[in-house]
């Protein structure tokens, strides 16, 4: 994903694990106003984002580690895939996010991925911005599709305004007819 903005944007500060009390979860709500869902629409190379609201909790999981829990919310538009539309989704992801301080350091060239993609690294502080702007990119629809647009049975994609017929292979080969027209002339 290339971006117009090379920084991530900022709609949360980032929590200080130093500040945490090791027995109480912590309440979250991130709200981002109307110039950072623009920020945050251009950085993910949205139309427009309407809204986002992510609302959980940050937990003491064991001695050490974090949970984070909770609901993330938003409104996203993207154009469409195949007409580019403008399309509207509406996001309600749960995100699970467990910081621990036991993770080993990727070593080498080739890094094998843990299996539980909920797990990060526990460092000195928990970037919540990163960590929603995370799960709304992987919640967005990679392909978005208008209304109307949709796979045949056959796998082929195929769009028209309403009221019109989508055109096929044969429609577009314009020397078609005139094969079955020869081969009707001359059946040899």
């Amino acid at each position: 994903m290339t971006s117009e903005l090379s920084e991530m944007p900022r709609i949360a500060a980032p929590v200080s694990v130093a500040s945490l009390n090791g027995r109480k979860a912590r309440d979250i709500l991130i709200e981002p106003d109307t110039a950072e869902c623009a920020a945050l629409a251009r950085y993910l190379e949205l139309s427009a984002l309407r809204k986002v609201r992510f609302h959980g909790t940050l937990a003491p999981v064991g001695a050490q580690d974090w949970e984070l829990s909770g609901s993330l919310g938003a409104t996203v538009v993207q154009p469409c895939s195949v007409t580019l539309a403008p399309v509207t989704t509406r996001i309600d992801e749960r995100v699970i996010r467990r910081f621990t301080a036991e993770l080993p350091e990727p070593e080498g060239d080739e890094v094998e991925m843990t299996i539980d993609e909920t797990l990060e690294p526990l460092g000195t502080q928990i970037d919540l911005s990163a960590t929603v702007i995370e799960a709304l990119a992987l919640a967005a629809p990679d392909f978005p599709r208008a209304q109307g647009v949709a796979m045949n049975e056959d796998g082929v994609l195929r769009a028209a305004p309403e009221g019109e017929t989508p055109l096929d292979d044969d429609a577009v080969k314009p020397f078609a007819g005139l094969k079955a027209l020869r081969d009707k002339l001359d059946p040899s």
